[in-house]
């Protein structure tokens, strides 16, 4: 049965948060979980946005290879892959800087050496070799979650919604769709840093919302989804598995550090005000929607 009248916006986000749920109740019945399960249900979860877009097509009698799978212009994929590099060097040498954390965390260099059978090297030389590892063979993993989130929230929300409002109400409408849905399991999981759940929502949120500027700015320019996979992909990798962790915390740096501290978010949002002022730049609906 196909459901052309109906709204594919509202039928897509029914089919998430149905598909969501299942892994929500999953992932906070299991609080234990380790790195089996928890890289599971990190799996599940991100792809449901893919999945409900999946469904969504059948319903509405679209296929999935009219989603923008087109790479684009190699330029851009480049700039999707450094620029959260770049917003994430300068909120951590503002963090290092200011005290509210610092480089480097020697309990997670040498655990890291360690594993690799590296407990040798100099430990200048092993953050190097480290952080090129992660940059490059990371991508890999971070690109197999990410795509699942990006099929649903740049290949299909973002053209949709851009039927109907300018970037900056798809930006904005896309990351707060975004930042909500992450909700669940901010409040009644162990998904933060430790500090009141009030304040590291609040930093979630603005940051995610703030990136979505970026994110929507390259769906656009390029016609390509694989744009939203590198970023989306580049952001987790770099915080989550350096910048973070390379950081020795203290008293002060839950307030300030990773994805729910004050920093990142505010050079994010300083990024995302320099990317809709280039709003201009961007053309017409139906040159980036295919």
């Amino acid at each position: 049965m196909k459901l052309r009248s109906q709204n594919p916006i509202l039928l897509y986000l029914i089919f998430t948060l149905i598909f969501s749920s299942v892994v929500w109740v999953l992932t906070l019945n299991a609080p234990n979980a380790g790195r089996i399960a928890g890289r599971m249900f990190g799996y599940g979860i991100m792809w449901c946005p893919a999945l409900a877009t999946i469904v969504t097509f059948k319903l509405t009698g679209r296929k999935m290879s009219d989603l923008a799978w087109n790479l684009g212009k190699t330029k851009y994929l480049w700039s999707s892959y450094l620029i959260p590099l770049f917003y994430s060097l300068v909120a951590y040498l503002i963090i290092w800087s200011a005290g509210w954390g610092d480089f480097y965390n020697l309990s997670f260099v040498n655990d890291t050496a360690h594993e690799f059978g590296w407990d040798t090297l100099p430990h200048w030389l092993f953050i190097i070799i480290f952080f090129i590892m992660n940059g490059v063979i990371g991508m890999f993993a971070g690109i197999s979650t990410a795509l699942g989130e990006e099929i649903g929230w740049r290949g299909f929300l973002v053209p949709e919604l851009a039927k109907k409002m300018g970037y900056t109400g798809v930006s904005l409408t896309t990351g707060l769709i975004w930042g909500i849905w992450h909700y669940p399991l901010l409040v009644f999981g162990s998904y933060n840093n430790g500090t009141p759940a009030w304040y590291g929502l609040i930093c979630f949120t603005i940051s995610i919302t703030a990136v979505s500027f970026i994110f929507t700015w390259y769906r656009m320019k390029s016609g390509s989804l694989w744009t939203g996979v590198l970023l989306h992909a580049s952001h987790n990798l770099f915080i989550q598995s350096f910048f973070t962790p390379i950081t020795q915390p203290n008293a002060k740096s839950a307030w300030y550090y990773d994805e729910f501290g004050a920093v990142i978010p505010a050079v994010i949002v300083v990024l995302a005000i320099y990317f809709w002022s280039r709003r201009k730049e961007l053309t017409s609906i139906g040159e980036y929607l295919s």
